[in-house]
């Protein structure tokens, strides 16, 4: 028996598959995915491993917006919240990975320019991310004019798992060291 295609099962059939969730691999990661190992550099070019700095405790991953044309004052803020709370945050045995993202040209001297004047402990890293291959991958890569990456905040437990997630799809929202601490004593 032959059964003749109809244009309205086409378009049923269409209607549907555009009405899917977008795929997770699509998605940035979220609270129990494994988070995705990568390397980065300091901006002295010392490699930052996230496989290597879980051996040692938990990571609090922060991904600022780097310079979208300006030193974002948000960003500013935020890290200064957490350097105000860096011995709380070693008691807790986490690290620190600020990643700085942005075109690859004069990263690191945007990057110099936000840190200066700031006193970075040691179980902190500035990271930098030229040309977003990080933020690419993490899928956070703000893609608008005078936008570089969505501000995101992630704790990854020493097995790799992702215990807290927060992405700000706007300049706002941004987390506070009261959840990060929340989200390492869960652990």
């Amino acid at each position: 028996m032959h059964m003749k295609s109809s244009p309205w099962l086409m378009v049923l059939f269409v209607l549907l598959a555009c009405s899917l969730p977008a795929q997770a691999a699509d998605a940035p990661p979220k609270v129990g995915d494994r988070a995705e190992d990568f390397e980065l550099a300091t901006m002295s070019g010392d490699k930052v491993k996230l496989t290597e700095q879980l051996k040692t405790g938990p990571v609090v991953l922060v991904v600022l917006r780097g310079f979208p044309g300006y030193q974002c004052p948000v960003c500013n803020q935020q890290v200064g919240q957490y350097l105000g709370q860096a011995e709380k945050l070693k008691a807790a045995g986490a690290t620190v990975l600020l990643v700085y993202p942005g075109p690859a040209k004069n990263l690191n001297q945007k990057a110099e320019e936000f840190i200066k004047g700031k006193t970075v402990p040691e179980h902190f890293e500035l990271l930098v991310d030229p040309d977003y291959m990080f933020t690419k991958a993490y899928h956070l890569r703000w893609d608008a004019p005078m936008e570089t990456a969505y501000p995101s905040t992630f704790v990854i437990g020493k097995d790799g798992k992702i215990t807290f997630a927060k992405v700000s799809m706007s300049h706002g929202g941004r987390t506070k060291p009261d959840e990060i601490f929340s989200a390492l004593q869960a652990k």
